[in-house]
């Protein structure tokens, strides 16, 4: 494959089990716009959590994709995602974090929006000619947006696929995770943001890798050991593509999260809570499904930009990449709705101790990004990656399937639009 005239930048040779990713991909600035326009302008991209915004009025900001957007819960009852530009000038019209209004108005020229994003106000508006319309200037709002089980997603092309075809297989495992709720998911308030100098891509992978697991973070394998965790059972697991260029890994390691194994550490209550919550799961599901909800951790990759942890805590993750070596991330942590006050002080303190900026977890991963990433210096040199582990048996939760399923759908986007835009040019 090339795009652009570029040197070929994935090699999928799988007569022979070879799969190698050129690491000009995670330098070139020329791939990231590229990546803007033929991934994020194409794919579905996620927005936030209906709980968020759970009452008329509430409202939280997001870039997502590129763009600054409002996630707002409207006076009529709907969610909207509207595009955080006022429609006379450009100024955000919003420059809040999230909160609670009946409109937003723009500083700069006090055009003023209700929460439905409907121009509700325009000064000296007697200096506008007879052909000024304000309902042609409403903020605007992306090409599709869409309510998956209370997870909101948008699209900026009108001609993407349905959400549903979209997940493919993911839909499965994600419905596994939301599953494990009787009364729903909502957002835990507050979140983690951070950033780090490296390719946005590095963090797919690592998001889904499950060969790193002993060697970066053997520390916090033995912080579990100390606390009590089992490592005595083996452990199961498997990586697996979904399609569309999802992928998933899942196994049954004592990772601590409070549907799987009981830990000492949690006291002798939560274990009878836990027993009791798995009932109720194989009466409405069966006990083939309750066994997957309540003893498998995932990590779930929806393509391109969105991890779902269920391990130690559930985590929702996305991020934004803002030049070839350099990303923002922000995490939340997701629960059931409903749940009692122990059970959200375990989840949280999970969400921090491994998953959190200062955590056992994510300071090691960024470390090794990081470190990948002053690697790529010597690009030239040293030219691609390998990401064959697994191509020639049924792949283990230590392979790399997962990643290929995201390597091949991103070949395939960067080639097809780059070939259109050569089309066009011609």
């Amino acid at each position: 494959m090339q795009a652009n005239g570029r040197t070929k930048l994935v090699i999928d040779d799988q007569r022979n089990g070879i799969f190698r990713v050129n690491r000009s991909v995670f330098v070139s600035p020329e791939i990231l716009e590229l990546e803007r326009r033929n991934i994020f302008d194409r794919s579905w991209l996620y927005v936030g959590h209906e709980s968020e915004v759970r009452n008329p009025g509430d409202f939280v900001t997001r870039d997502v994709g590129g763009r600054p957007v409002i996630m707002s819960h409207g006076a009529d009852g709907q969610i909207r995602v509207l595009i955080n530009s006022c429609t006379h000038r450009g100024a955000q019209v919003c420059r809040e974090s999230d909160g609670n209004a009946k409109s937003f108005q723009c500083f700069y020229h006090a055009w003023t929006f209700n929460n439905q994003g409907d121009l509700i106000g325009v000064p000296d508006a007697a200096g506008y000619g007879g052909a000024f319309r304000r309902e042609t200037l409403s903020l605007k709002a992306p090409a599709r947006t869409t309510n998956y089980r209370g997870m909101i997603f948008l699209s900026f092309d009108p001609a993407i696929e349905d959400f549903v075809d979209y997940l493919a297989d993911a839909k499965e495992v994600l419905d596994v995770i939301l599953d494990q709720a009787e009364d729903g998911m909502e957002i835990a308030p507050g979140s983690q943001k951070y950033s780090f100098r490296a390719n946005w891509k590095l963090l797919v992978e690592n998001s889904i890798d499950g060969y790193h697991l002993r060697s970066t973070h053997h520390t916090y394998l033995e912080y579990l050991r100390s606390t009590g965790a089992d490592f005595n059972e083996p452990v199961r697991g498997h990586a697996r593509a979904l399609g569309n260029g999802h992928g998933v890994i899942e196994h049954t390691g004592p990772m601590g999260r409070p549907c799987a194994k009981w830990e000492p550490r949690w006291g002798e209550k939560v274990k009878g809570e836990m027993a009791a919550v798995r009932r109720r799961l194989a009466e409405r599901y069966g006990e083939k499904r309750a066994d997957r909800i309540t003893n498998w951790n995932r990590n779930l990759h929806i393509y391109p930009s969105l991890i779902v942890n269920d391990i130690m805590s559930l985590t929702v993750r996305t991020w934004n990449p803002i030049a070839p070596d350099y990303l923002e991330v922000s995490a939340w942590a997701m629960t059931p709705r409903n749940e009692g006050a122990q059970w959200r002080a375990i989840r949280l303190d999970n969400f921090l101790t491994f998953l959190g900026p200062g955590g056992f977890a994510t300071p090691d991963d960024l470390a090794a990004l990081d470190s990948c990433q002053l690697g790529f210096r010597a690009s030239k040199e040293v030219e691609w990656s390998d990401i064959s582990r697994g191509m020639v048996h049924d792949a283990d939760m230590s392979d790399e399937e997962q990643m290929r399923s995201f390597w091949r759908r991103w070949s395939q986007q960067i080639e097809d639009g780059s070939a259109a835009r050569r089309r066009a040019v011609a």
